[in-house]
């Protein structure tokens, strides 16, 4: 049986040569683990970071819910948009749509970024 972390990091590499972030439309990446969930905007021509949130921001204790997974969309677009930035490229980072990925998209959207 294949290693899960594998199957995952083979899935990440084939999703990465179909998506680049420019200065115009952004990368939007997501991590997660077990107690957290991660996001980065980032510029892949310039290589650099725009900026990041993550539900450690929130001062919540525990694991990561769909409701807070909505709340950090919803605060790294708040973020995009003080930055001038309104377009992104959604990476998934090779989890699977669904749960808290789908629940951090849907707040980012609701928050104004379009992708």
């Amino acid at each position: 049986m294949p290693n899960i972390k594998n199957r995952r990091l083979r899935i990440k590499k084939g999703i990465r040569k179909k998506l680049e972030g420019t200065t115009a439309r952004p990368r939007l990446t997501v991590f997660k683990s077990n107690k957290a969930i991660y996001v980065q905007v980032i510029d892949d021509s310039k290589g650099h970071t725009l900026l990041a949130s993550s539900s450690k921001d929130l001062s919540k204790e525990g694991g990561v819910s769909l409701t807070i997974s909505k709340t950090v969309g919803q605060k790294v677009a708040e973020k995009a948009l003080a930055g001038g930035i309104k377009e992104i490229v959604f990476d998934r980072n090779g989890y699977l749509y669904h749960g808290n990925i789908k629940a951090l998209a849907e707040g980012a959207r609701e928050g104004g970024l379009k992708f």
